[in-house]
């Protein structure tokens, strides 16, 4: 594939946008357990790449790929949520939501350990603006962080530097095609099944809304947003995406606010303001690179 980085990293940005229907999305599937939706979104996401893989005649470029791409880029997919779920089970959600946020920032400081990438102040400081953003979005009102959600803490902080590892790792394998994404996406809905089977009680998704939703999920944010995300970190500005990717918390914030499910705030006004300026301080210091 034959994609200029500028471009790339456009594509790639498509992906926080369609995270920023996430929590939306979510809403809507209640009650179901996050497993088992884990399971029904990975399965359709996967189904859909699987169906453009066979239109673009990809299945002949899947079979020359190693098991370890497949192992590690399931790894990451699965890892990543599974971290996630129970980091919020174990600990307060905003706090462990907060941290595992860290990824961004651990994205642009990994990054610059990457053939011909380099750490700029502006992409450090860029990030670091976007995370106090972030903070200001996922805190809200809270009171502080309880010592004794420590063990969720730190599975969230795994959380974090799981899809950091998973996003830079993949710059080293950009010779394996985005169809493989297909791959990651099924083994993941399998795994989330198997770990629903033993550890949690089926609960479908209710009525037209909870299916409606649950589809829409592995149409868009566990599904397309995967491909986009790994064309944006092979061939894209990685560093400029890892700070553009705080407008995720802030575009799900406005989505919530633009339903009726939040309320409008000061704080919203001024994460936009950091999240926006630190995406501005990254971009020129990319162009300045």
């Amino acid at each position: 594939m034959n994609i200029s980085r500028p471009r790339a990293t456009l594509i790639g940005f498509v992906a926080v946008l369609l995270w920023a229907l996430l929590a939306l999305f979510t809403v809507g599937t209640a009650p179901t357990p996050p497993l088992l939706l884990n399971a029904i979104c990975f399965t359709i996401g996967g189904t859909i790449g699987l169906i453009w893989t066979a239109r673009t005649g990809g299945f002949a470029r899947l079979r020359g790929i190693s098991w370890k791409v497949y192992a590690f880029g399931t790894l990451g997919l699965f890892g990543y949520h599974a971290l996630y779920f129970s980091a919020l089970r174990l600990a307060p959600a905003a706090e462990a939501g907060l941290i595992a946020y860290l990824w961004p920032l651990l994205i642009v400081l990994f990054s610059g350990l990457l053939p011909g990438e380099s750490l700029r102040a502006g992409h450090l400081i860029g990030a670091l603006c976007g995370f106090f953003g972030a903070a200001l979005i996922i805190l809200g009102g809270g009171g502080g962080f309880d010592t004794a959600a420590l063990p969720g803490y730190l599975l969230a902080l795994a959380c974090a530097l799981t899809w950091a590892g998973y996003s830079v790792m993949s710059r080293r394998l950009g010779d394996a095609p985005t169809e493989t994404v297909a791959v990651f996406c099924v083994a993941t809905a399998i795994l989330s099944a198997l770990m629903h089977l033993l550890t949690e009680t089926t609960v479908w998704p209710q009525g037209a809304l909870g299916w409606g939703s649950a589809i829409a999920l592995g149409l868009g944010p566990v599904g397309l947003a995967f491909y986009v995300w790994d064309i944006g970190v092979k061939r894209g500005d990685i560093q400029l995406l890892g700070t553009a990717s705080y407008a995720a918390p802030l575009l799900s914030t406005l989505v919530l606010v633009g339903v009726g499910v939040a309320d409008p705030s000061w704080m919203l006004g001024a994460a936009t303001l950091l999240i926006t300026g630190g995406a501005v301080i990254a971009a020129r210091a990319s162009l300045r690179a």
